[in-house]
C-alpha cells in the first residue's frame, strides 16, 4: 500500500468512532430526557 492510502486508513478510525459515540451519546440522552420527563428512574 501506498504511504498516502495508510494514511487515510488510520485517519478514518478516529472519525468512525467519534461518529459512533455521538449517535450513542445521543441516543442515551434522549433515553434520559424521557425518563426525567415521565418521573422514571433511567435503569
Amino acid at each position: 500500500m501506498s504511504v498516502l492510502a495508510l494514511t487515510i486508513y488510520a485517519l478514518i478510525w478516529p472519525v468512525v468512532v467519534a461518529l459512533v459515540m455521538f449517535f450513542i451519546a445521543r441516543a442515551f440522552l434522549s433515553e434520559w430526557r424521557e425518563a426525567r420527563r415521565n418521573g422514571e428512574d433511567l435503569v
